[in-house]
């Protein structure tokens, strides 16, 4: 059998550049060896691209890219280049492909950024595409969308950092105006992994949530507080996507936060969740719906709250490449399902080739 050629992107101009390069060494693990030549590809927090050859254990602590064997390359656009063109010093060379797994969280790789540029070079990749992924990553844009197709969240409401700027005092009265009480969440629109995220409990913490959101991008998000459960539920497919049982969070801190994620690893995790089973098919057709509306394929993890006072199923957001760091959920989700995460490394890189496929 001739072995697929796949790029693995990793890194990334992102506040999510460490949550990326553990994703990618879980992925680098275990993708399946005898069908995929695997080329692997480091981006640098100034974004600076490099083909790099080394250990996956150099890649977790951030030292790949001291590699001596680096070498500057980027995916070029040109649908005859259909792949890399690699530097070597005066010379290049082409390395074609036949796909990449973006393994990029956050800006400038979840965003649709970088599907874009695998659009207009004709590559096959894994995950949503550019507007599906734009969509999602943009947490006001979800909601307006989820808000227009009836599907129950949070209330929100939203400002740009212009306004908050500008009178930081008329910025807290319209939040306390739309939302009424405390406490709320405040996040950025454009940021995952609970970067910049805050809980805020009177109008001071509120300026302050809204300036520390404000410093990961342009548009700000507030939220009322839900008290409940934080669900999660993992889809998988194109057209005709799946949806696996609902998995619950049990966070060590106030909120599941990046610390909680990432860091301590100290939140709990249960699968299956502690929610009856007409609650559970309740989330698991919304996730579907969702997947549908914002127009995802490939996979996504969609979040929920179960509100504790009358079990509405409220939801959260969408997140169109999830981590696969050994204590992400996705996979974890999928492994209940029997899905190896060896085997879903394998699904994910089919369903890519099958949605190009469709759009040629």
């Amino acid at each position: 059998m001739i072995k697929k050629r796949i790029a693995v992107l990793f890194g990334g101009a992102s506040t999510e550049h460490e949550v990326s390069r553990m994703s990618a060494a879980s992925i680098l693990r275990n993708i399946p060896q005898n069908k995929y030549d695997v080329i692997r590809i480091g981006i640098s927090k100034e974004g600076r691209w490099y083909l790099y050859n080394g250990s996956v254990d150099s890649i977790l602590d951030g030292t790949w890219e001291q590699h001596p064997d680096n070498l500057p390359a980027f995916l070029s656009p040109d649908t005859g280049v259909h792949g890399l063109i690699v530097l070597r010093g005066a010379e290049y060379e082409i390395l074609p492909l036949d796909g990449v797994v973006p393994v990029l969280h956050g800006k400038n790789g979840e965003d649709g950024t970088v599907q874009g540029l695998l659009q207009l070079a004709g590559i096959p990749y894994v995950g949503c595409d550019a507007t599906s992924s734009a969509a999602c990553m943009d947490k006001v844009i979800t909601n307006v969308m989820l808000q227009y197709a009836g599907i129950p969240q949070a209330k929100f409401t939203w400002l740009y950092r212009s306004e908050l700027e500008k009178d930081p005092a008329a910025a807290a009265e319209k939040v306390e105006t739309e939302l009424k009480e405390y406490p709320v969440f405040v996040k950025p629109a454009n940021a995952g992994s609970s970067v910049g995220v805050s809980k805020a409990s009177n109008r001071e913490e509120l300026i302050a949530a809204m300036r520390k959101a404000a410093k990961e991008d342009r548009k700000i998000l507030i939220e009322e507080n839900i008290v409940g459960q934080e669900v999660e539920c993992a889809v998988l497919g194109n057209d005709v996507p799946s949806a696996s049982q609902v998995g619950e969070i049990a966070p060590s801190s106030d909120f599941y936060d990046y610390d909680d994620k990432y860091v301590n690893g100290t939140s709990l995790l249960y699968i299956p969740a502690h929610i009856d089973e007409e609650t559970s098919e309740k989330l698991r057709q919304r996730a579907l719906n969702a997947y549908r509306v914002m127009g995802c394929s490939g996979l996504a993890r969609v979040d929920f709250f179960v509100r504790s006072s009358d079990k509405e199923v409220l939801l959260n957001e969408l997140n169109t490449l999830p981590g696969f760091t050994p204590i992400s959920m996705y996979p974890k989700l999928m492994e209940a399902e029997g899905v190896s995460i060896e085997d879903l490394i394998d699904k994910l890189i089919t369903l890519g080739f099958e949605r190009a496929e469709q759009h040629d």
